[in-house]
């Protein structure tokens, strides 16, 4: 999709792009080859400029992450998914203290990587900075500003792609577990059913003890970031034939 976007020049929006492609020239190449006027001499010019700095940068994500709106930045998913990582955290639900996560949780699309408080958490920071592509489900308003407080030096990947906005544009609403039934994503009868809330219970009774409760913790995290995957991929696809659909 990176190939085919336009959007992530200055001036142009969802309307022109659209209208680019509705002439026929459906990506960059087809753009710098086409020797009519598309929009307008100095418009065109302008554009093929752009196109040309973004062709020089297209294996750079920091530089389409800075230029497309967030809205559209799912676009980069097709580009950069070898380089990208699902994210989740598990709070102790005290968020006046700076050890609020209890676990992270991250899921490369092959390998799963837990990490614990007062076991391997200071371990993330290291473990973040591999990826180029972070993909959550509300983690702009949740698991972002309490890794950023946590780690306040830390290097997270150039580009994050919510889920539960794009899943939104979609018609899909409510929280993840509501939209994994909606699309058929079943979970573990052991985990079946727990949320944010059972996760504080867990953790709490690990803390006294229950050595349990932090393997069944774990596991609804893993459940929380390997069924992002499966997410991703179908909003993904879904999206293109929507704004190809003309």
């Amino acid at each position: 999709m990176i190939e085919n976007s336009f959007v992530h020049i200055q001036g142009i929006g969802p309307k022109t792009e659209k209208a680019i492609w509705q002439k026929g020239i459906i990506d960059w190449k087809g753009f710098l080859s086409h020797s009519g006027v598309v929009i307008s001499a100095g418009k065109d010019a302008f554009i093929r400029a752009q196109l040309e700095d973004s062709v020089a940068h297209y294996g750079d994500i920091k530089y389409f992450a800075d230029r497309l709106p967030a809205s559209d930045r799912w676009r980069m998913f097709g580009n950069f998914n070898e380089r990208s990582v699902y994210l989740d955290i598990e709070t102790s639900g005290d968020y006046s203290v700076p050890d609020t996560i209890t676990v992270i949780g991250l899921y490369d699309g092959s390998n799963v990587y837990t990490f614990v408080n007062g076991r391997n958490l200071h371990e993330f920071e290291i473990a973040i900075s591999s990826y180029d592509l972070v993909i959550t489900f509300n983690g702009s308003g949740f698991d972002l500003p309490i890794i950023k407080k946590y780690f306040p030096n830390i290097s997270l990947p150039a580009c994050h792609i919510d889920l539960k906005f794009l899943l939104k544009r979609l018609g899909y609403s409510g929280g993840l577990k509501k939209i994994e039934k909606d699309l058929g994503i079943t979970r573990d009868d052991s985990i079946e059913g727990m949320n944010g809330f059972d996760a504080v219970r867990l953790w709490n009774a690990y803390t006294w003890g229950d050595k349990d409760a932090l393997e069944l913790l774990i596991r609804y995290n893993t459940a929380d970031i390997v069924n992002l995957k499966p997410l991703m991929e179908n909003s993904y696809k879904r999206m293109k034939k929507l704004i190809f659909s003309f």
